[in-house]
């Protein structure tokens, strides 16, 4: 594989660094590279690895842009709101470095479809933030030897590492088992994201890239870097194999792609929307507000900096953090509706407080955003 004129000019600073050299970078320019998400973690290491001269990069990503995005996936802008990301990520990359070849596979990655779309790469980049995914990812790599470089981020911390058990390390199941429960874990559409973080995190995904396309320096295979933003600290921990995982362990269990929903403990959606009896709707809470005599509070269990954002005016403030300590402050026989961004907290404090022994409860399905989308557009979304 040889470089022409112009990459040559374009990769100058590379071609002058001993460690990587001519011979080095025609193999970055030999390495393929699949990157699945276009979004917060995506965005920077797909714009390095193609500057960097990446020869071949595919975007798995069936989502689209919205402007909550545009924060930190920095491969999108306001025009491209309502695009494909997959498509948005291979004009960014286009315009960044014509060299590089971009496959977009604007899709959801599967059981059904993940060994083919992954088969045809030499390394495999997690940029997701879901745990079905993670697993899928991570066992179709160790099927394939492929190696599986990943990151997560939440809040203010994040994490990275190299699985590849056919280098010697361990997978992300030797790290991590068992899936949390369902909803245990919040997302980043819950618990927000430091802008920069991902990208300091996708950082570190890329250059461990690199290393593994240039075969040089010690990569994170069999570590783990994790990374607090708030007090700018980086701290390692060592990863081992565990003999007894069930995907690269001494006997594996794990010899095909298995349902990555159920393993998580993610319930198909019924075919039939099918209501849930603790739910109502926005224009349920709005009866309710609207109508005094019907006797039904409404309480609002989001956080305090959530609530200056938005909030539906005589709405009280009780947050799901602090109901455990103030759940008193409440009437055991007075019928309430609770209410969150979305729908999963106050559905949580429903559970919560019906532990407790109050009876009358409701949580308002959807949320504040559904309250602006049918309600009131002048409560702003986030």
């Amino acid at each position: 594989m040889q470089l022409n004129n112009d990459e040559i000019r374009r990769y100058s600073r590379h071609l002058i660094l001993p460690e990587v050299g001519l011979a080095g970078q025609k193999k970055i320019k030999a390495t393929s590279v699949l990157c699945i998400g276009a979004g917060g973690l995506g965005s920077p290491i797909a714009m390095y690895l193609a500057a960097a001269g990446i020869g071949k990069i595919g975007i798995v990503d069936f989502d689209t842009v919205d402007y909550s995005n545009l924060q930190r996936q920095i491969l999108h802008t306001d025009a491209d709101v309502g695009r494909s990301k997959a498509e948005s990520a291979k004009e960014t990359l286009a315009g960044i470095n014509p060299n590089c070849e971009v496959v977009i596979h604007n899709t959801r990655i599967s059981s059904e479809n993940a060994l083919d779309l992954i088969r045809p790469y030499d390394i495999v980049v997690d940029g997701t933030d879901n745990f079905p995914t993670r697993y899928l990812t991570n066992d179709a790599c160790v099927l394939l030897k492929k190696p599986n470089v990943y990151g997560s981020i939440f809040r203010f911390e994040g994490q990275a590492s190299v699985f590849a058990p056919h280098l010697g390390g361990p997978c992300y199941r030797c790290l991590y088992p068992e899936p949390p429960p369902p909803g245990m874990v919040p997302s980043c559409a819950e618990g927000g994201v430091l802008g920069v973080l991902p990208g300091i995190i996708g950082c570190i995904q890329a250059t461990e890239i690199l290393k593994l396309a240039l075969g040089k320096g010690t990569s994170l295979v069999g570590r783990l870097q994790l990374f607090n933003a708030l007090d700018m600290k980086f701290r390692e921990l060592k990863l081992r194999r565990d003999p007894a995982c069930p995907i690269c362990g001494d006997h594996p269990t794990i010899k095909e792609l298995i349902d990555y929903e159920m393993f998580c403990g993610i319930l198909p959606e019924p075919a039939e929307p099918v209501g849930n009896p603790d739910e109502v709707t926005v224009q349920q809470m709005k009866q309710a507000l609207d109508n005094p005599s019907l006797n039904i509070k409404v309480v609002d269990v989001r956080e305090p900096d959530e609530y200056e954002i938005a909030h539906v005016e005589g709405v009280p403030l009780l947050p799901l953090s602090q109901l455990g300590q103030r759940f008193t402050e409440l009437d055991p026989n007075q019928q309430y509706y609770l209410h969150c961004k979305a729908g999963v907290r106050s559905l949580k404090a429903l559970h919560f407080l019906r532990e407790q022994g109050f009876k009358y409860l409701k949580s308002v399905k959807g949320g504040i955003g559904a309250w602006s989308d049918e309600i009131d557009h002048r409560v702003p979304k986030y």
